[in-house]
């Protein structure tokens, strides 16, 4: 009766104690998920709050790497529109030197035209005397010549001189014999025309021009055509 006895004591003790057990584990496990849940919670906010932080901030970098590269977008076009008007401020020098040089060119070129054209003034002035002296020459003996040589001289068209001679053919005293006389461009005399013509005249003209005698230069012609109007007359 007495081993009974202990033995329900043991049954009782190993009774009370897996309960006790049982107890502890309940009680223990619930403050274990608890506090885990709580961990868990506080953790979920604090990576929420680390996470909202972070993406503001992300997204203030991503407006911050979009404005610079707004900058860096805005000074490139800066830089090539200042390239730009570099190349044309450069293009714009280019004329103008350019045009200083071809301004420098035309005014050399219209001193020498002005130094030339003084130059043919001083000639054309030198001409224009000589030739005025040999026709006032030619005027002071148009009276000589007339009276002695049956002489007229008539001025016509283009500051020529017309010398008509009479009283050569005696046949026909009133019948002309003439030549025109004119004054060239290099200031020497010119015979333009004779009739009837002489084969001399050429010959004549040029003694002329070397001698600048100019009453044997009519004389002669005289004397030419005087021979000429027997030659036909015979």
């Amino acid at each position: 009766m007495g081993n009974a006895q202990t033995e329900d004591e043991i049954t009782l003790f190993e009774r009370d104690m897996k309960e006790f057990w049982i107890q502890f584990k309940i009680t223990y496990g619930t403050e274990q998920i608890n506090q885990t849940l709580a961990l868990r919670d506080s953790c979920k906010e604090t990576i929420e709050a680390l996470s909202e932080k972070w993406s503001k901030k992300l997204k203030e970098e991503d407006l911050m790497i979009d404005k610079i590269q707004e900058y860096k977008n805005e000074i490139l076009q800066q830089s090539k529109y200042v390239a730009e008007k570099e190349e044309q401020l450069t293009e714009i020098k280019l004329k103008l030197n350019q045009e200083e040089e071809q301004q420098k060119n035309l005014t050399d070129s219209i001193q020498e035209l002005k130094e030339e054209l003084m130059k043919k003034m001083e000639i054309k002035s030198s001409k224009n005397e000589a030739a005025k002296e040999k026709v006032e020459r030619v005027s002071e003996t148009k009276t000589l010549f007339k009276e002695r040589l049956g002489l007229e001289m008539r001025r016509i068209h283009n500051e020529q001189l017309q010398f008509i001679f009479r009283h050569i053919d005696h046949k026909d005293p009133d019948k002309p014999y003439m030549f025109t006389l004119s004054i060239n461009e290099q200031g020497d005399y010119e015979v333009t025309s004779c009739t009837p013509p002489l084969d001399c005249i050429a010959e004549l003209q040029r003694k002329l021009r070397e001698t600048n005698n100019f009453s044997a230069f009519v004389a002669n012609i005289r004397k030419a055509f005087t021979a000429l109007s027997y030659k036909q007359s015979a």
